[in-house]
């Protein structure tokens, strides 16, 4: 079972969410990419980041994971500032926005 392990009492309820949907995408790999990311982060994304957040939390595991690994790169739609945090969190290379 993986779930966020990060106290968060202070999270207005869109935050809680996200957090939520972060932990619970349906693979494993997924669950703790992106949870982990956003146990470290939620609290601190502005507005901006945070849309940026839940319009990549829509998008297929399998193809997530294959972006964030570096295995094919992300549709336009997807790449942003926000995506290469995710992937220096995880210690993978930066590539451009």
């Amino acid at each position: 079972m993986t779930g966020t392990t990060a106290d968060h009492p202070d999270l207005d309820p869109r935050r809680r969410r996200a957090l939520f949907r972060a932990w619970h995408r349906g693979t494993r790999e997924m669950d703790f990419i992106l949870g982990r990311f956003a146990d470290a982060e939620i609290a601190g994304m502005n507005d901006d980041d945070l849309d940026t957040f839940e319009h990549l939390l829509q998008a297929i595991d399998a193809d997530l994971l294959a972006w964030v690994s570096g295995g094919r790169i992300p549709p336009e739609e997807y790449r942003s500032a926000l995506f290469e945090r995710i992937r220096a969190f995880h210690g993978l290379p930066a590539r451009p926005v």
